[in-house]
């Protein structure tokens, strides 16, 4: 698959709109699908770090 890059004006720019609307209605929901699981994945991640641990001594 050849990536392919172009530079455009912000005026010149194509609707994300248009393009949505011209896609079918499972392809958008399977997006969205897409979309709110890497959300909830980013969501959950959790730094690892060291645990800590106490302890009481009596003096």
């Amino acid at each position: 698959m050849a990536k392919v890059c172009r530079k455009v004006s912000i005026k010149n720019q194509p609707s994300d709109f248009a393009y949505w609307q011209s896609r079918s209605y499972e392809e958008r929901l399977a997006c969205l699908e897409e979309i709110r699981q890497e959300y909830h994945g980013w969501k959950n991640i959790t730094e690892q770090r060291l645990q800590r641990v106490y302890t009481i001594v009596k003096r």
